[in-house]
Order: structure tokens, then sequence, then C-alpha cells
């Protein structure tokens, strides 16, 4: 599945993943291939994303937090996210 993580000032990541886990209103929720169609609003948190690698033009954003699985995180104010067909726009602050 594909992901953009935008804000506005920058792209923050662009590409393929295994699945992404977002902090929502209601509690963390993590999308995965094949995930029903969403749009969703984001709180403060972590937006983490599980891939084998991030590209280098992409990767100063993002901290390594498990060594084993490979997922990085990136820190979000607020958002939202639009999912569907495997692809998916986060907007954040």
């Amino acid at each position: 599945m594909n992901i953009k993580i935008l804000t506005p000032e920058f792209v923050v990541f662009e590409g393929d993943v295994k699945s992404v886990l977002l902090p929502g209103k209601n509690g963390d929720f993590h999308i995965m291939k094949d995930h029903a169609a969403i749009v969703a609003s984001l709180i403060g948190g972590k937006v983490r994303v599980f891939t084998n690698e991030i590209d280098d033009k992409y990767a100063k954003n993002f901290t390594k937090e498990n060594d084993k699985e490979s997922v990085f995180s990136f820190s979000v104010k607020s958002g939202v996210i639009e999912f569907s067909n495997n692809k998916g726009i986060i907007l954040a602050e």
C-alpha cells in the first residue's frame, strides 16, 4: 500500500509501507493493506510507519522506534487521513 504524509511546509514521506498506526480521536488505529475506505481525524501523537526502510530524503523526518520490526515514527499535533484502494494521504500539522 502507498502512503503520503504531508504538512503545510513539506512532504514528510511518500512510499510503499506494510501498514501505518495512527493516533485517532478514539484511540490509536492501524491501517493495513486492503483496509476499508476511511476518512478520520488525528490528534497529537505519533504516526508509526511499518516498512523495511525509509528513503534517505525522508529519513531525517523520522525516528526509528524498533530495530527488529522496522518501525519509524513521526510526531503530529493534529491531522486527517483519507485511505482507499490501498492509497492513503495523511495531512498533518
